[in-house]
C-alpha cells in the first residue's frame, strides 16, 4: 500500500477530466499523502525492536522467468526512512503549494513519493532499480516546470548526472546476477540470495565501484555533487524539500543496503577512499557555504557537508558510527526540510534569495526568526536537539576506528556553526543593502497555516534530541548485524581486532 497507493493516485489524477482537475487533484494528493503517513507510522509502531531481520515482508512473483519478484520489507535502517518520506511529502504539499498547474504538480509529487517508498522498501534488486530510476522522471519535471529562472538547465544537468550513474548501477547489477546464475544455475534478483555469490577480489571491487558511483551521485558525495547546487537553487520549494530531505538519502541508503550486503570486502578496501572524500566534502561544503550569498545555494553546500558526515559515520565501520550515520540521515532530512520550507516562505514575501539584499527581518518577522534559529541550532549540532546525537555518535565511532579522519571531520562542526550563524545574522539582523526591497506594508512573518506545517518538524527535532532511544533501539540490531557481516568477510586476525574496536 505504501508504494502502490500514491502511484495509483497519481494515475487517477492524470485521468481526472481537465475541468475538474483544478479542484480535485490537490485535495486528492494531500489526502493520499496523509494516509501514507498514517500507514507508515502504524508500520513503525508494529516494528519489533531487537530484531535485525526484515519485517512486514510481502513477496509476489513478478517476472518468474528471470527470477524477478516484487519483494518489499523494512528493517531497522529502512523503517525510519520510510516514515521520514511519509511525513515530509504531505508537509511539502501543504507548505509549498504550487498555484500554477497545481494539479500536474501534485500528480508528479505523488508519483515521486511512490518511487521513493519503493526504493526504501525494495528487497529485490530489479524492483529497487526500477523505483530508483523512476525518481528521475517526476523530479525532472518538478524542477523544469516549476523552478526558477534557470530551471531548465538545472533539470537537464540533474537528469544527465543521475542517469549516467544509474547506467553504471544497471551494468553492475546485471553482472552480479549473471555471475550468481553461472554459479548456482538460478537467476535471481533477491538481495539475500545474491549476498552468497562468490566473487573474486577484482570482480567485487569493480562491482562495488559501479554501484557506489550511482549512489554517490544521488547522495551527493564529493566530487559527484556538482549537479546539486544548481538543482537545489532552481527547484521549487516542495521539490527542493524532497530532493534534500528524501532523495539524498537514497544514495547513502543504497550504500548500506547493497554495498555492505553484497560487497563487504570491497567496503573495507575502499573505505579509506570514501572516508577521504567524506572529510573533503565536509570541509569543502562548509567553506563554500560560508562564501555564498544566495541562501538556497548556501543550504545546498551545507547539505553536501552534512552528507559527508553521514558517509564518515558509515565507512567508519563501527557500530556507533554506522548507527549515528543512519540517525543523521533522519535528522538531516527533518531540519533540512524545515530550513528549505522557511526559505521558501521568506521568498514568497521578499522575492529574494540573496542574503545581502535582506537584513533586519527579525523585528518584522519574529516568529520566522525564532523557528529559523531552532533549526539552525539543530543543524549545527546543539545539544538537546536532534542534530547533536547523530554527529556525536558519528565522531565517537570514527575516533574508535579511523581517528585522523574523525579529527579532520570535527572541523566541519566549527565551520558549520560559522556559516549557519552568519547566514542568520545577515538575514535577520543588521540592515539590508537594498533598503527598499521589501515594502513596509508587506507582511513577512509566518502565517498560522505555515506554522502548523512546521509544528511536526519542531516536535521531531526536539524529541530526537532529548530522547533518541526508541529509534536507536530499532536501528542498532540491524546495524550490528550489518557491521558484523562486513567484518566477517575480511581475512586474517585484523578483522577481529577491528570488530572489537567498532564494538567499543
Amino acid at each position: 500500500m505504501l508504494v502502490l497507493l500514491p502511484a495509483i493516485a497519481a494515475l487517477v489524477a492524470a485521468l481526472i477530466p481537465k475541468s475538474a482537475r483544478g479542484k480535485a487533484v490537490y485535495p486528492l494528493a494531500i489526502a493520499v499523502s496523509v494516509v501514507e503517513a498514517v500507514l507508515a507510522i502504524v508500520l513503525a509502531v508494529q516494528f519489533k525492536p531487537g530484531v535485525a531481520g526484515y519485517q512486514g515482508v510481502s513477496s509476489y512473483n513478478w517476472i518468474p522467468t528471470f527470477g524477478i519478484s516484487w519483494r518489499l520489507g523494512v528493517d531497522g535502517i529502512s523503517i525510519f526512512l520510510v516514515v521520514l518520506t511519509a511525513i515530509i511529502f504531505p508537509l511539502a504539499l501543504l507548505g509549498a503549494r504550487e498555484r500554477v498547474n497545481g494539479h500536474s504538480f501534485a500528480a508528479w509529487m505523488l508519483l515521486l513519493e511512490a518511487a521513493c517508498m519503493g526504493s526504501f522498501a525494495s528487497l529485490d534488486l530489479f524492483a529497487f532499480f526500477v523505483t530508483f530510476e523512476l525518481t528521475l522522471i517526476p523530479t525532472y519535471f518538478l524542477i523544469g516546470s516549476w523552478g526558477y529562472e534557470r530551471s531548465g538547465a538545472a533539470a537537464i544537468k540533474f537528469f544527465v548526472y543521475t542517469f549516467l550513474g544509474s547506467a553504471l548501477l544497471l551494468v553492475g547489477m546485471l553482472a552480479l546476477v549473471f555471475i550468481h546464475d553461472s554459479q548456482t544455475g538460478v537467476m535471481t534478483f533477491n538481495i539475500s540470495q545474491l549476498a552468497h555469490t562468490r566473487l573474486s577480489s577484482t570482480t567485487e571491487d569493480w562491482l562495488f565501484l559501479a554501484f557506489t558511483a550511482a549512489f554517490a551521485v544521488k547522495a551527493p558525495i564529493f566530487p559527484f555533487h556538482t549537479w546539486s547546487p544548481d538543482a537545489y537553487r532552481q527547484a521549487p520549494t516542495a521539490g527542493v524539500v524532497v530532493l534534500a530531505a528524501i532523495m539524498a538519502k537514497l544514495g547513502t541508503y543504497g550504500i548500506l543496503r547493497f554495498d555492505f550486503t553484497l560487497f563487504p570486502r570491497a567496503v573495507v578496501t575502499f573505505g579509506p577512499l570514501l572516508l577521504t572524500l567524506a572529510v573533503i566534502g565536509i570541509i569543502y561544503g562548509g567553506v563554500v557555504a560560508a562564501a555564498e550569498s544566495d541562501i538556497k545555494r548556501m543550504l545546498a553546500y551545507s547539505s553536501l557537508s552534512h552528507m559527508g558526515f553521514i558517509v564518515l559515520g558509515i565507512f567508519g565501520l563501527s557500530r556507533a558510527g554506522v548507527a549515528g550515520g543512519v540517525l543523521q540521515m533522519i535528522n538531516h532530512g527533518v531540519y533540512t526540510a524545515a530550513l528549505f520550507l522557511l526559505v521558501g516562505y521568506l521568498f514568497y514575501s521578499t522575492h529574494a534569495f540573496d542574503m545581502d539584499s535582506l537584513g533586519g527581518l527579525q523585528s518584522r518577522a519574529p516568529v520566522l526568526a525564532g523557528i529559523f534559529t531552532l533549526f539552525v541550532m539543530s543543524s549545527i549540532g546543539l545539544p538537546g536537539l536532534s542534530g547533536f546525537v547523530g554527529e556525536f555518535l558519528i565522531l565517537v565511532g570514527g575516533f574508535s576506528t579511523h581517528r585522523w579522519w574523525a579529527v579532520v571531520g570535527t572541523s566541519g562542526v566549527v565551520i558549520g556553526a560559522i556559516y549557519m550563524l552568519w547566514a542568520y545574522q545577515r538575514v535577520f539582523h543588521g540592515t539590508p543593502k537594498e533598503p527598499g526591497l521589501i515594502p513596509e506594508e508587506r507582511a513577512v512573518d509566518l502565517k498560522r497555516s505555515q506554522i502548523l506545517v512546521l509544528v511536526p518538524l519542531i516536535v521531531i527535532v526536539i524529541a530526537l534530541g532529548v530522547y533518541p532511544r526508541p529509534i536507536l533501539s530499532r536501528i542498532s540490531p540491524t546495524v550490528d548485524a550489518l557491521v558484523a557481516h562486513v567484518q566477517a568477510a575480511q581475512p586474517g586476525p585484523s578483522a577481529a581486532a577491528h570488530t572489537q574496536a567498532g564494538r567499543g
